[in-house]
């Protein structure tokens, strides 16, 4: 699963992208539309920033704004850039392979290669698709309400 760093930056960097060119995004606006801890967003806001994907503009009416065109900043990239890996297990890496500990030998083992292919096709659909690109809504599972109320309670 994804980390919720890496889902709090995908959905602060959709915010901005939504808001291409109008001008340096508050963050206080960011953190309260996405639903997202103010300092935590700090802190992915600076990495963003560091990384070249955020513009950071000071003063009264400063705020953030993307670095690049959304057309320009893809999926697959904000996944490395937060968790290190598209892989689901450190032996189907490309980037950042290790061994998996308790396993068979990499030779032997067959869920590596079920990972290393799942890993690929999933690495080549979210190098594909940009903050540009409109995705899709779903509806949520029919049980997601009762789930919600329960979490709730």
């Amino acid at each position: 699963m994804l980390s919720q760093k890496t889902r709090y930056t995908i959905r602060a960097l959709q915010h901005l992208a939504d808001t291409w060119r109008q001008g340096p995004v508050r963050l206080d606006t960011i953190a309260e539309t996405q639903n997202i801890p103010r300092k935590f967003l700090t802190v992915i806001l600076a990495e963003m920033v560091r990384e070249g994907l955020v513009i950071s503009h000071r003063g009264r009416d400063g705020g953030y704004e993307l670095g690049l065109a959304p057309v320009d900043i893809r999926y697959g990239d904000i996944i490395r850039l937060t968790r290190g890996s598209l892989a689901l297990v450190p032996c189907a890496s490309r980037n950042a392979h290790e061994t998996c500990q308790n396993c068979l030998p990499e030779a032997d083992c067959r869920l590596r290669g079920l990972m290393l292919t799942l890993r690929d096709e999933m690495a080549a659909m979210l190098d594909r698709v940009s903050l540009a690109d409109q995705i899709t809504l779903e509806p949520p599972f029919p049980d997601a309400s009762v789930q919600e109320q329960q979490a709730a309670e």
